[in-house]
């Protein structure tokens, strides 16, 4: 058991290294984020310092995951994912992932009452894949307005910008799969303006 300790804690500085930089943060933004010194952030990533909870709890705020995933213990070999709901705006959104960087996925809801709410695209970088599961979801994309029904598939790069809104009378429940710029679900065409409207 203690062998095993000795490994967890030997492997934590690179995780958090390589956890960092997949997120595309440098020590600086870190250290601002969590008010750990540059200078002991990177002693914690190369090993020369031990991790602490002192150290280890603001890291794993700042990444948003829990205390075990952040050091990398050993499962418990429960496959479960225990998400917690998030409200913004009247919709629910549901985490079905853990892993930090690669693909995200969603579950969201949307309430019925909000059919007349006026669009308001937005782009941001990445990549979004999205099933409907029930009701009517409205996307416009681009200068396209789509309604969207169980079983429905779209796809498209976040550059282009994008509102989603209940169609229907009744909740709209959707996945997402939202990927960085360039990682896709799978290969796809992509729409050109010039393509005839269906």
């Amino acid at each position: 058991m203690s062998d095993e300790f000795d490994d967890v804690l030997a492997a934590v500085g690179p995780r958090l290294r390589e956890l960092r930089r997949r997120r595309g943060a440098t020590l600086t933004a870190l250290s601002e984020t969590t008010r750990i010194p540059v200078s002991t952030l990177s002693r914690l990533e190369s090993g020369h310092r031990k991790p602490g909870l002192e150290l280890l709890l603001p890291l794993a705020r700042a990444y948003q995951m829990p205390l075990d995933e952040l050091v990398g213990a050993p499962s418990d070999a429960d496959p479960r994912v225990f998400p917690r709901p998030i409200s913004r705006n009247g919709m629910t959104v549901i985490p079905l992932t853990r892993k930090p960087g690669g693909l995200q996925a969603f579950k969201q809801i949307l309430p019925a009452g909000r059919a007349d709410r006026e669009p308001d695209p937005r782009s941001h970088e990445g990549y979004h894949w999205l099933y409907v599961l029930n009701g009517r979801l409205r996307l416009v994309l681009g200068d396209r307005d789509l309604v969207l029904t169980a079983g429905e598939v779209a796809e498209f790069d976040t550059h282009l910008p994008h509102w989603f809104g209940n169609a229907g009378t009744r909740p709209v429940e959707f996945l997402s799969i939202l990927g960085p710029q360039g990682e896709r679900v799978h290969i796809k065409a992509r729409y050109r303006p010039t393509d005839p409207r269906p």
